[in-house]
């Protein structure tokens, strides 16, 4: 596909940030969720969200409608390949939005094993508990790991290159901010394996196979965390959950070695990283910054200040801009937001605008108040 040249102009601005240089004009990196591209198009999420169509029409009237740099859209969760496998830890509600329920897949009794061979013990025995149809076993959960697989390839492929097509037409960036995704190691044994209050009680309980149990999943984050087109630019995303909600004498024990260490391999492979700093993340400002140069950190909360002082000189700042306000406040006052976080978080640059959190639903925002603030930003955020 050849690009245009506004496409082109785009691209540059997220090269220049991420190779630290002075962009022309602060990025703006506003996308939303598919759930909030259809309900946007007017389609019926419950129905509409299974068909590969309608998601991308919707995306394509979402680009065309919002003044953001990059493609209004993203497909994170494919409601028919939780169908086809059974999935437990990915259920729609009753008005079809995917939601992520408590899960406990992995025993305590069984961190002795998981830690010997995770692969193994992934496998065996905590697919077939996430995913029903795994569960079956025999033919029927090679049948659905068959069908699974090719929904999950057709369905990426099809969306990649539409997602590619319409930022090219609307002259966005091509650079989607997440080529791929994957959660730390601390993250990924609470979200998916011994759940929020599992790992709560472990800690205290069975500490030194929960450190084990962590250091047993760097490998798999890591190669999770760099798929073939990984670079500075096609970055992985990581999400960070269970931090906050921790002790600090927890954090600096669990999560932090092998986050740090996840971080620095995907640096040392060439690989950027855009990590959602979920929560409040005030206390720990100078463990990030321990990081390798060059992170991009979206804050959900902090103060802009002290962020920009502790972190911004190192790493690129973004977030923190707050989505309830889109909803409840005046146009003005919306502006006002974003005039405030652009004085203090832009000037030497290693900043993007963005939102403190992901645009899932169309009920989240004034769509009025959000095109004004993109609109906004957009001339504002010259250098």
């Amino acid at each position: 596909m050849e690009l245009n040249q506004e496409t082109l102009k785009k691209n540059e601005l997220f090269e220049n940030l991420f190779d630290g240089k002075m962009p022309e004009r602060v990025p703006v990196f506003v996308s939303g969720d598919n759930a909030f591209c259809l309900e946007y198009a007017g389609f019926d999420l419950l129905k509409e969200q299974y068909s590969i169509e309608k998601n991308i029409e919707a995306i394509d009237i979402t680009t065309r409608n919002f003044n953001s740099d990059l493609c209004f859209g993203s497909l994170i969760r494919i409601p028919h390949l939780y169908k086809i496998l059974g999935a437990k830890n990915f259920v729609p509600g009753t008005d079809g939005f995917i939601q992520h329920p408590e899960i406990n897949a992995l025993n305590e009794d069984e961190y002795d094993e998981f830690i010997k061979d995770p692969y193994k013990t992934l496998w065996d025995k905590v697919l077939p508990r996430l995913y029903t149809e795994l569960g079956k076993g025999g033919f029927a959960a090679q049948k659905a790991t068959t069908k699974a697989f090719f929904a999950f390839y057709a369905t990426m492929g099809q969306m990649g290159t539409a997602s590619a097509e319409i930022a090219n037409k609307y002259g966005k960036t091509i650079y989607t901010m997440a080529s791929t995704a994957c959660a730390v190691p601390y993250d990924s044994l609470a979200d998916q394996l011994r759940s929020f209050t599992g790992i709560s009680k472990d800690i205290r309980r069975i500490p030194e196979k929960v450190e084990a149990a962590c250091e047993a999943l760097l490998p798999l984050s890591i190669k999770a965390g760099i798929i073939p087109n990984s670079n500075r630019y096609n970055r992985t995303f990581i999400p960070l959950h269970m931090g906050p909600y921790m002790r600090e004498k927890d954090f600096l024990r669990f999560y932090w070695p092998t986050f740090k260490a996840f971080v620095e391999a995907l640096d040392a492979a060439g690989v950027g990283v855009n990590i959602f700093v979920e929560q409040d993340w005030m206390r720990y400002l100078d463990y990030l910054n321990e990081l390798p140069k060059g992170c991009f950190f979206l804050f959900e909360y902090g103060d802009p200040k002290i962020i920009k002082e502790k972190v911004g000189k190192k790493h690129i700042i973004s977030g923190l801009y707050p989505l309830g306000i889109l909803k409840t406040e005046s146009e003005q006052r919306c502006i006002d937001k974003a005039k405030e976080l652009i004085d203090v978080l832009a000037p030497d640059g290693n900043y993007m605008f963005s939102l403190d959190k992901s645009l899932l639903r169309l009920k989240d925002v004034n769509v009025n108040n959000l095109k004004a603030v993109l609109n906004f930003v957009q001339e504002y955020g010259k250098y």
